[in-house]
């Protein structure tokens, strides 16, 4: 199965391509902490750059996922409404996936020795973070047990508590990834919780772990039901106010060329 997935709910746009031979290529676009995220300007360009780097064609791809957060609201907008307007122009099966597994599945597949479990943990601004936790089976995240809202700084000082005790107890170490685990570094590490240099490159979202779980994952029956994991009731309900602003007003893709 070919599949082309990103994800825009960090600062970084990241882009993945799925080939049928398993193997995966990746674009990346890490802008620096100060400034602005390039979601909006620079996608559609890196998800054209890769396919033509891979010889691969519009009309070869078999599936596109997209990471739905939580995360950056205006990011989430963008990777979303893009992929449904891909999805829809070239009639793929369309697959949603958790910016909080792919950090997870990436950190257990590559980063995960010594570790029961990783919590992924993105930058939610405004002085708080997005949460989850995954139990590590083999090689991969197997059980999620997640946190519904934002956590503000002194809750992280109790979240590998709170994950042992919906994991039904017991006593396991955890691994810490993404850009909040970098923020609040200070305030993971004093709940006992292994968090890895700054610049590691678990604590970025991989497009190639995108494509992965969204080839596992089923597709949507209908693009509609692909909607951003907004996580913050205000948000959730500013989109549904502006809903051509969030995921209902597609982007015009550039124009597939079949067999291109």
């Amino acid at each position: 199965m070919i599949v082309l997935g990103f994800d825009t709910a960090t600062l970084s746009t990241a882009v993945g391509l799925r080939l049928a031979d398993g193997s995966t290529l990746q674009a990346r676009d890490d802008p620096a902490p100060a400034s602005s995220p390039g979601h909006a300007t620079r996608l559609l360009a890196m998800v054209a750059s890769l396919l033509e780097r891979a010889g691969v064609p519009w009309s070869e791809l078999d599936r596109i996922a997209v990471g739905l957060g939580p995360g950056r609201f205006t990011g989430l907008r963008v990777g979303v409404a893009t992929a449904r307007g891909l999805a829809q122009s070239l009639s793929l099966p369309l697959a949603g996936v958790s910016t909080l597994e792919a950090l997870a599945e990436a950190a257990a597949v590559h980063g995960g020795e010594g570790c029961d479990g990783v919590l992924p943990v993105v930058d939610a601004l405004r002085g708080e973070a997005f949460a989850g936790a995954y139990l590590v089976a083999g090689a991969h995240v197997d059980r999620e047990l997640s946190f519904p809202g934002p956590l503000g700084p002194e809750a992280l000082h109790s979240i590998a508590a709170r994950a042992e005790e919906r994991a039904g107890g017991g006593r396991r170490r955890w691994l810490a990834v993404g850009d909040g685990a970098v923020r609040y570094r200070r305030h993971l590490e004093a709940a006992g919780v292994s968090v890895p240099a700054d610049e590691s490159p678990l604590h970025l979202v991989q497009g190639g772990t995108v494509c992965e779980l969204g080839a596992r994952a089923l597709a949507a029956s209908a693009y509609e039901q692909v909607v951003p994991d907004y996580r913050r009731l205000a948000d959730a309900r500013m989109a549904r106010a502006t809903p051509r602003a969030a995921a209902g007003a597609r982007p015009r893709p550039p124009a597939p060329r079949v067999g291109a």
